[in-house]
């Protein structure tokens, strides 16, 4: 009879351990994690993370795609081949609600990167700007209405009080106003850089980050971080460990100019260093994440939807596409 007892002691605590150990095993490590971003200032606080992989220094492997616009990257998403994704804010908003909820924005990396240059110096306030033709990129997007809303705030009518013409690339617009022939012109970073760092009569005449923040009372937010959620599901620890990594590569990027230059040409998301290290101060590179990320990003959304639904997907996003916001 005592050996039956303690046999049965014996099962009981064997089990125990057992169960112990299934609730306590570690999150599996996933398979892959690929990593989608652009070149240009949504890209320039993961360049760090990016030559990092390849010298073998993150806590975990990832394998990185720059790519050279936006849709590229959406159709990657789209089809599933990602885990994590640096794209504009917007665009994330689309993808949220193109894919039925299956993308979720895991932390914002980029302020307000829009500038108007001036080629003279007739505009120092956005009244200036009444009567005036205006060179810009991005029609259909996030600069347009950002424009908009500003110079709607400031009782100017976009639609008479000034004329805008759309360029479709920066790379036009720089050119042109970096030639002279365009003397007023919106530009995000590091445009903006390229062109002053060319043409030393070129200025900014206004910062539309600090406008935006004026009459909206937030920062103006262009680019995110978003994440398959199936992947957050299954691997929040993997997810969790790399928004460390890019943070430190964020605050690497904020802290040294000079080696995040280099290392930001190094990584292919800005192809000259030298543009890169002048740039760097107004592209307004951070890592928001939770609550932090979620009131200016909705408020940048709500100012997208109001002024044209399917800039956002044809619906604003519920609160499910918040990752850890609650």
């Amino acid at each position: 009879m005592k050996k039956i007892i303690a046999l049965f002691l014996a099962a009981i605590m064997l089990a125990g351990t057992v169960s112990l150990v299934s609730c306590t095993r570690k999150e599996d490590k996933p398979e892959q994690i690929r990593v989608l971003t652009l070149m240009g200032p949504t890209g320039m606080g993961m360049a760090k993370l990016i030559t990092d992989g390849k010298e073998g220094k993150n806590a975990q492997e990832y394998t990185f795609t720059v790519a050279t616009a936006p849709d590229q990257v959406s159709a990657q998403v789209i089809k599933g081949d990602f885990e994590i994704a640096a794209v504009p804010v917007n665009l994330a908003a689309v993808l949220y609600n193109k894919t039925d909820g299956a993308v979720k924005v895991a932390g914002v990396n980029t302020l307000g990167v829009l500038y108007m240059l001036e080629n003279g110096s007739t505009v120092n306030s956005v009244a200036d700007l009444k009567g005036k033709t205006i060179y810009a990129t991005g029609q259909g997007s996030t600069p347009e209405y950002a424009l908009r809303y500003i110079l709607t705030k400031n009782g100017m009518d976009p639609d008479k009080d000034v004329t805008v013409q759309y360029l479709a690339e920066h790379a036009e617009l720089a050119t042109q106003m970096t030639a002279g022939s365009v003397t007023l012109g919106m530009l995000p970073e590091p445009n903006v850089t390229s062109v002053m760092l060319n043409n030393k009569d070129v200025r900014i005449a206004l910062d539309l980050n600090a406008e935006w923040k004026k009459v909206s009372g937030a920062d103006m937010v262009m680019g995110c971080i978003i994440v398959s959620a199936k992947f957050a599901e299954e691997h929040p620890q993997a997810l969790k460990k790399f928004l460390e990594e890019y943070k430190a590569s964020v605050e690497f990027a904020n802290g040294d100019v000079d080696a995040a230059a280099a290392v930001i040409e190094a990584a292919g998301i800005v192809p000259k260093a030298a543009v890169a290290k002048k740039a760097l101060p107004n592209c307004n590179i951070v890592l928001l994440t939770g609550k932090d990320m979620k009131t200016p990003l909705q408020g940048m959304l709500n100012v997208l939807f109001e002024a044209e639904a399917k800039s956002v997907g044809g619906k604003l996003p519920d609160d499910a596409f918040y990752y850890n916001a609650k």
